[in-house]
């Protein structure tokens, strides 16, 4: 087939994805037929028929037309490896939005919890990226440990054969990565040692995906039911997000054991073959993963979308803010993962749908997404990186990103950008439809946090809270009053704490500890000496909740306590 009749199937293929009914779904069906059946040479074309089949594949037609999807799936590593054979340049595989498709070959420079998870999952198979990796005195620093010897070489010579090394010290040189990598593993040494040592390193690892389930080409969980679109999308505009929010709560229900280890390790795989990392999927806590019930009773009601949420384990969790993770899944395919982090009522939180699906009901699930964090966390205000926005991100701007959340009903926490959106409002207003606020100013609307109050929220109380803020003036008073001594500002705050408290922490645990150290720095500015005792005896189970198994209890308690909120909110203030 030549290569513009392709182009055209592809671009009617593009077109019907959006249409509905059983004469719309007929037509996508022969469409993936006469398109299963082409011999693609360029990687572009190949790359476009596979985002527009999985995103059929989340948004189907029809049973047929999904069969068909899965059957294109399966079997599309077959199609990559034509491409590669014909000689095409593989590199348009290997961007942000088109890396994970079946067949292909990643290379990522990974952290310790990552790199030892993928050595396990594909055993063999994940090698050193030699041509792009040049070792030195990281390696001389740190190979010494498991390569007997090393220092004769290393820390005198110029010329220090590292690959070598590490082949013959490993046994089989295709174990090289394994190897060094369980070394680490074995250290006697806490996890963020190792994790340090390792990504000291900055080894980056390559491994072929061929036709692995957990490949961006078939990684989906058996929905509970299948969601079969026969009416048109949800288009934002047609999206409340107050409306939603003030619908009957979502239930969350705490899968089995084994699937909430299952729902751990998806997010690992969907997150590795997209080039991301997160501090909470990396690290996920399956003991704690709730499945989100967005319309109990009323499945339809749901339109196939499934969220799952999780926390930290205890020793993994932030010293002050609760932190919530999740993905959702559309048809038991991943469309996007979910950042929240929450104090007292407040919470900011990230959210990404995949490059593939978003143009399909990107508002109305965002909203849901919010209406389950919402509940879950009993957040009252919402705030939103300006990453999300545009800060240093370019493809945010390009997508015009500001105006989906300003849309949805949020506003700046900085003054001068609310004054700004306004003016731009004005202009939206009188061009007709014509007018396209410009690059330099989304960029400009994009430097500060965008808020979105329920009803009943205190308006503005958060705009200019940071627990950066927090920190840093921990470390100025540090720098000031301890001549930067880490150990002695720890040690002071501790015991001024236990004395405004009346409590000894001696026969703590760790965690307690190390939770209570935490809030004695960050509460040192505060007017904790004037609480009243049952504000006191409040913040002691505050601080111990932190340590305990449910960091929700944790974030709930934190909102109960107004003498904290208000210390807090002090000390996140901004200053000079």
């Amino acid at each position: 087939m030549a290569a513009k009749s392709i182009d055209l199937l592809l671009a009617q293929l593009d077109a019907a994805r959006y249409e509905f009914g059983a004469k719309q779904a007929g037509r996508t069906l022969t469409l993936l037929r006469a398109l299963e059946k082409a011999c693609f040479t360029d990687p572009s074309s190949l790359i476009r028929f596979h985002e527009l089949v999985l995103f059929v594949r989340a948004f189907p037609q029809s049973a047929a037309v999904l069969r068909a999807v899965e059957r294109i799936l399966n079997d599309f590593h077959k199609q990559v490896e034509i491409v590669r054979n014909s000689g095409s340049d593989m590199s348009d595989f290997d961007t942000y939005e088109h890396s994970g498709i079946a067949g292909t070959t990643m290379e990522d420079t990974l952290s310790f919890d990552v790199a030892r998870w993928l050595a396990r999952r594909m055993p063999g198979q994940v090698e050193i990226a030699w041509e792009n990796y040049e070792p030195g005195r990281e390696l001389g620093t740190t190979g010494p440990r498991f390569m007997p010897l090393l220092e004769d070489d290393a820390d005198v010579e110029a010329d220090t054969p590292w690959r070598k090394w590490l082949e013959i010290a490993s046994g089989r040189p295709s174990r090289a990565a394994e190897w060094l990598i369980e070394r680490f593993e074995h250290l006697t040494l806490p996890d963020r040692r190792k994790s340090e040592l390792y990504e000291s390193l900055r080894m980056p690892l390559r491994w072929n995906l061929g036709n692995v389930p957990f490949s961006r080409t078939r990684n989906a969980r058996p929905p509970g039911r299948t969601f079969y679109h026969l009416g048109p999308l949800i288009p934002r505009s047609q999206v409340s997000l107050a409306g939603e929010l003030m619908r009957e709560p979502p239930t969350f229900t705490p899968p089995p054991m084994q699937e909430g280890e299952a729902i751990v390790e998806m997010i690992r795989e969907v997150m590795l073959v997209r080039y991301r990392e997160l501090y909470g999927t990396t690290l996920a806590d399956p003991h704690s993963v709730v499945r989100v019930d967005l319309a109990p009773g009323k499945k339809d009601d749901a339109r196939g979308i499934e969220i799952y949420l999780w926390n930290l384990s205890p020793e993994k969790r932030l010293p002050l803010r609760a932190y919530v993770a999740g993905f959702t899944l559309k048809n038991g395919l991943p469309i996007n993962y979910i950042e929240a982090i929450g104090l007292c009522e407040w919470m900011e939180v990230g959210f990404n749908t995949f490059y593939t699906f978003r143009g399909g009901e990107a508002g109305w699930i965002y909203a849901q997404v919010l209406r389950a964090l919402c509940a879950y966390m009993g957040t009252t205000v919402i705030s939103v990186y300006p990453y999300q926005l545009g800060h240093d991100n370019d493809e945010a701007i390009e997508s015009g990103a500001f105006w989906f959340y300003r849309k949805l009903g949020f506003r700046p926490g900085r003054p001068e950008l609310l004054n700004l959106v306004k003016r731009e409002e004005k202009k939206i207003a009188a061009g007709g439809g014509k007018y396209r606020t410009p690059a330099r100013i989304l960029k400009r609307l994009a430097a500060g946090h965008v808020f979105y109050e329920l009803p009943g929220s205190e308006i503005g109380a958060w705009d200019t809270f940071s627990t950066r803020n927090i920190g840093l003036r921990t470390n100025r008073s540090m720098a000031l009053q301890f001549a930067g001594d880490a150990e002695a500002a720890r040690a002071h705050s501790c015991r001024l704490l236990e004395k405004i408290l009346g409590v000894s922490t001696s026969k703590w645990k760790p965690l307690e500890n190390s939770v209570f150290e935490n809030f004695a720095l960050a509460l040192a500015h505060g007017d904790i000496q004037i609480w009243t005792p049952e504000e006191k005896a409040s913040l002691l189970r505050v601080m111990r909740a932190k340590a305990a198994a449910d960091e929700m209890l944790y974030l709930h308690l934190t909102q109960q306590h107004r003498g904290l909120r208000r210390a807090l909110l002090k000390a996140g203030a901004p200053f000079e």
